[in-house]
């Protein structure tokens, strides 16, 4: 009998290493061990193939304690949505500021003398909330309006749409069947991105009407609708932890 008790986690656990967040996950369809960032949860999630293997998992983990630190240490910092602030909206400079007095959240457009503006209402987290919802208002609007394009062009009902704020997907897909009509689900924070990768989600979304799966098939109606996608996917890649950081 072994002297030593192997150490036993669990999926969804969140373990410490050199200071720094890890949380184990257990993904049947992995091959092997693997690290990967967490963007919106601002952690490195360790996935095992089973939870006999979370311990290597977490050995594996602490064997690249430097490269954690190094990709957690490099991820923008949440800032509360505050006045003076100022955001990227569709590529635009917008700077957040407090009406005098109660009013409805609203965008106004840039002038020759001024940037756009986001004018709100309230103090601290009021503020910052009723910010949110008029971002989340805007990214409704205008996802709307690019799915009701791309759905036209397939030649399919327009989904419902919803904005939400996922820290996993950019967007999801439900394809309508004899339970109800397609049901498309995306991040306000689009919103935040430039009008061409908003855009290119929404086409990608609208494919999954047709393919619900990413096979040629579905990146082929991915062409149709958008182009080329590749630039779109790279932008989000280099920054998307610029957008999950905004207003955290």
């Amino acid at each position: 009998m072994s002297l030593f008790r192997v150490a036993r986690h669990a999926h969804d656990e969140v373990v410490d290493i050199d200071g720094r967040p890890v949380r184990l996950r257990v993904d049947a369809r992995a091959r092997r061990i693997s690290l990967r960032v967490d963007v919106a949860g601002r952690q490195v999630v360790a996935t095992a193939p089973t939870a006999r293997r979370l311990a290597e998992a977490v050995a594996f983990a602490r064997s690249r304690a430097a490269w954690i630190s190094d990709r957690l240490d490099a991820m923008p910092h949440g800032q509360t949505f505050a006045p003076g602030q100022m955001l990227e909206i569709q590529g635009a400079p917008c700077r957040l500021e407090r009406a005098a007095m109660r009013i409805k959240p609203r965008l106004a457009p840039a002038t020759d003398a001024e940037p756009m503006r986001l004018i709100a209402s309230g103090e601290g987290e009021a503020y910052a909330a009723a910010v949110h919802r008029a971002l989340k208002a805007e990214a409704l609007r205008l996802l709307m309006a690019r799915t009701e394009v791309h759905a036209a062009a397939l030649g399919r009902p327009v989904p419902s749409v919803a904005v939400t704020d996922a820290r996993a997907r950019w967007g999801s897909c439900v394809p309508a069947d004899r339970s109800g009509p397609g049901r498309i689900r995306y991040s306000w924070r689009l919103l935040l991105a430039t009008p061409e990768v908003l855009d290119y989600v929404a086409a990608h979304e609208c494919a999954h009407l047709i393919e619900a799966n990413h096979s040629d098939r579905f990146w082929a109606v991915v062409k149709q609708l958008y182009g080329d996608h590749r630039p779109a996917r790279a932008w989000l890649k280099a920054h998307g932890a610029r957008l999950h950081a905004a207003g955290r």
